[in-house]
Parts: C-alpha cells; sequence; structure tokens
C-alpha cells in the first residue's frame, strides 16, 4: 500500500511534465503559423517567388536591349462592386526599357468603397525580373459612388532576364491584378462631444445670455 502510495504523486508530477509540453508544442505551432504568413510574403518578393513582382528602387534598369518583349495585361475583381480593367491589352516595349500602363476603375456601388489589388506575372520565373517603379497596387484607393479613377503603374522588366535559361527565349509577360474590398475600421472615439462639454457649452451660453 506504501509503495502506491508513493508512486501517485510521481506520476501526477509526469502528467504535469506532458501537459506541459503539449502546450508548449501547440503554442508554438500557432505561432509558426501566424509567423509564416509574413515570412512568405517577403520570400515571395526577395525571390519572385509565385509570380510575385519586385518593387524597384531606382526608376532605370541602367541599360536597355534591342529586344522586344509583349507585356500582356489582366483585371480581375473579387467581392468588389467596381468596373477594373487595363487600358490596353498589351504593349510591347524593349527589354530594360522604363514604361507606364494604366489601368481603370469605377465605383458602381451607392457609397464609397476602398479597394486593394494582388498582383502577379506568368509565367512566375518573370516575377523576379519585373519592376514597378510606381504603382497603384503599393496603396489603396478609395472611390466615392460613380467616381472613376485611372490607375498608372510604372515598370521595366530586369535585362538579367535573358541570362535565364528557361526565360531567354521569352516573348510575352502578362501582368495580372485582382482588385478587392478593404474595410475601413470605424474611429473608437464618438463624434458626439462629450457630456461635460456640452453642459459647460451651455452653461457659457447662458451666462452670455444673462
Amino acid at each position: 500500500m506504501s509503495g502506491e502510495t508513493s508512486s501517485k504523486p510521481g506520476r501526477k508530477n509526469s502528467n504535469r511534465v506532458v501537459v506541459a509540453v503539449c502546450v508548449a508544442f501547440f503554442t508554438g505551432m500557432v505561432g509558426m503559423a501566424y509567423a509564416a504568413v509574413p515570412l512568405y510574403k517577403m520570400f515571395c518578393q526577395a525571390t519572385g517567388y509565385g509570380g510575385t513582382t519586385q518593387r524597384a528602387e531606382k526608376q532605370y534598369a541602367g541599360r536597355v536591349l534591342d529586344r522586344d518583349i509583349t507585356i500582356r495585361f489582366d483585371a480581375n475583381t473579387n467581392g468588389i462592386p467596381w468596373q477594373f480593367e487595363p487600358v490596353a491589352r498589351s504593349v510591347t516595349i524593349k527589354i530594360g526599357e522604363t514604361t507606364q500602363a494604366h489601368y481603370s476603375a469605377t465605383n458602381k456601388f451607392d457609397r464609397p468603397i476602398t479597394g486593394r489589388a494582388s498582383f502577379n506575372v506568368q509565367p512566375e520565373m518573370a516575377g523576379a525580373y519585373f519592376n514597378k517603379v510606381e504603382c497603384f497596387c503599393f496603396t489603396d484607393t478609395t472611390l466615392k459612388p460613380g467616381e472613376t479613377l485611372d490607375m498608372p503603374v510604372v515598370f521595366y522588366v530586369d535585362p538579367d532576364i535573358v541570362n535565364v535559361p528557361e526565360l531567354k527565349d521569352l516573348k510575352t509577360i502578362t501582368l495580372s491584378y485582382t482588385m478587392f474590398p478593404v474595410e475601413k475600421k470605424q474611429p473608437v472615439a464618438s463624434s458626439a462631444p462629450a457630456a461635460g462639454t456640452n453642459n459647460k457649452v451651455s452653461n457659457s451660453e447662458a451666462s452670455l445670455g444673462g
């Protein structure tokens, strides 16, 4: 009996250790899941993986090749009541040439809507060599009811793309945007003045009136 009694505290301690390890493992997995999203985004932006384009630090490639490449433009919407489309469906440029293209967006809804554009290029490997100097996709856009906005994008294709065996004979790149709604949070503070403020104004008005 004494042996069984003495084994119970040890068993409880062992159970506590197992529970603690499980909790720590679960917490770590949740943390890794949240961290994975920004890390994956950073990886895509750095490598062009998944067709993610690059944000250029300089406005020009430094050299322009005597070789043409066609850029096709695609536009889609996801849950936003906008008419969103490229002004021109394609443009043919020199590799390394800085070029400006335009998209157009019109809010078809009866209230202001804020949109945000996600983007990629096809083929995906070309994303690492597609450099955006300026783009409407860098910030959110708010349109009033019925408002139409011209949305430019300035870009160039890095001449180093011709050094990649899989891309050296590439003739066409497709730049695709998908516009989706962004819900703006309401301010925490109320726009109505506080009760004390009303009382002070009333008292002041009363004293002036007296």
